[in-house]
């Protein structure tokens, strides 16, 4: 699934690296993980609505960090 503005190895990036911050569980159900495991890629395994959650995770957690 292509997301404007993003580059797909970044986004498969920035998407593992936010899913290590913040579990896997609350993103992907045990067949999910499997496909990902398997060496499918997240931007594939995940839904637009998570992607566009893990992303709005790292828009907070980078306004929050300037404090």
């Amino acid at each position: 699934m292509p997301i404007s503005g993003y580059d797909p190895d970044d986004l498969e990036q920035t998407l593992a690296e936010r899913l290590a911050e913040h579990g896997h569980e609350e993103f992907l159900t045990d067949a999910e993980q499997k496909r990902v495991k398997a060496g499918e890629s997240l931007v594939d395994v995940l839904d637009g609505d998570d992607i566009e959650r893990l992303l709005a995770l790292e828009d907070r957690e980078s306004t929050q960090s300037t404090d």
